[in-house]
């Protein structure tokens, strides 16, 4: 039998005291030796009992320890927590998910068979706190909302360009550096895009799940997803290159919805051709949710159609916003972040 290898969990947190403790129950009940981990959670100054329900599991195990995030950011939570490990093998996770059990097995499994793997991780298991929420896991695990991402839409094991709360090999740190402090959103990407350039590459196995929570309300999800699409727009800048193809959709989406009605203004004709294309994506969208709602009719479908609006009009906004700010104006991403949290 293989010697289990010593690895390190490593989770950024702030104000996560109705999840933490599912979080780390999860971990302890994986099915991994407790002798063969560390697990060290990065608290960004909670001022909920985040940090003391932490402490309570650090005094009960000694494996468990809790760092002090001042800067309040994930990156910054992850670079932390990775500094203060030193296994050869690192988990990224999430306090607000828990792991099904043989999800590191599986994941140090694979490392083992395919030497050029540098990342791999699993699918995406929704959970809901309510109906809504319910609606928004529907859509996210469609093609249609989310595109290619196979750690949503479960598609297929393979390589991919990204995985969730991946099961890192230290050395790829070592050799591509942390996680980037300047990005709000969209680093476990961009990091994942350098890990890739360095020669890794990056394994979806199905095998492999995070119990997600997923958020509840609608004005939560836009503004994810507003920040998803504009801290890309930054990503895009610091590489010189446009990361996927899919990213470009919803922000061509807002062009053909301002254009195209500007245009129907002007040129009377052209208004058909506008409306046409409207009802080309209004009824796409609709057999898309009847498809994502296991096709029973219901008023969920509106409410699933009503989702996948406001994933691709936010993430286009989103996007829209960073080429005005990182292309156009040249912001720095710290005076970006500073506007963003001031109209959060």
């Amino acid at each position: 039998m293989r010697e289990k290898q010593q690895i390190a969990i490593i989770i950024p947190c702030r104000n996560e005291a109705r999840h933490i403790t599912a979080c780390l129950d999860s971990i302890l009940g994986s099915g991994y030796p407790h002798s063969n981990m560390q697990i060290v959670v990065s608290d960004g100054e909670s001022t909920d009992e985040t940090a003391e329900i932490v402490a309570r599991h650090a005094q009960q195990y000694n494996f468990i320890s809790l760092i002090i995030n001042p800067l309040r950011t994930v990156p910054n939570a992850l670079n932390l927590a990775i500094a203060a490990t030193s296994a050869p093998i690192i988990v990224r996770f999430d306090a607000h998910s828990t792991m099904e059990k043989g999800y590191i097995d599986y994941g140090l499994e694979v490392l083992a068979a395919q030497p050029q793997v540098g990342n791999v991780g699993g699918l995406f298991i929704n959970q809901y706190e309510n109906d809504t929420a319910r609606c928004i896991a529907a859509a996210m695990q469609s093609s249609f909302g989310v595109g290619n991402a196979h750690f949503r839409t479960a598609a297929r094991d393979g390589y991919v360009d990204t995985v969730p709360y991946g099961i890192f090999r230290r050395e790829v740190f070592a050799k591509t550096g942390g996680f980037d402090i300047q990005l709000t959103r969209n680093q476990d990407d961009e990091f994942n895009y350098r890990l890739q350039q360095a020669g890794y590459k990056i394994w979806l196995d199905r095998r492999i799940k995070v119990n997600y929570m997923v958020r509840g309300s609608f004005a939560k999800l836009s503004k994810q997803y507003f920040q998803y699409g504009y801290w890309k727009v930054f990503v895009n800048r610091k590489h010189g290159v446009v990361t996927s193809v899919r990213q470009l959709i919803p922000m061509l989406f807002i062009a053909f919805l301002l254009l195209g009605l500007l245009s129907s203004l002007l040129i009377n004709k052209l208004l058909y051709i506008y409306i046409f294309i409207l009802l080309i994506y209004l009824t796409t969208s609709f057999l898309a949710a009847l498809q994502a709602n296991k096709w029973q009719m219901s008023l969920d479908v509106f409410t699933i159609q009503r989702v996948f609006t406001t994933l691709h009009i936010s993430y286009g906004l989103g996007y829209w916003q960073g080429i005005i700010d990182f292309l156009l104006l040249r912001k720095k991403t710290a005076d970006s972040r500073n506007e963003q949290m001031s109209h959060s």
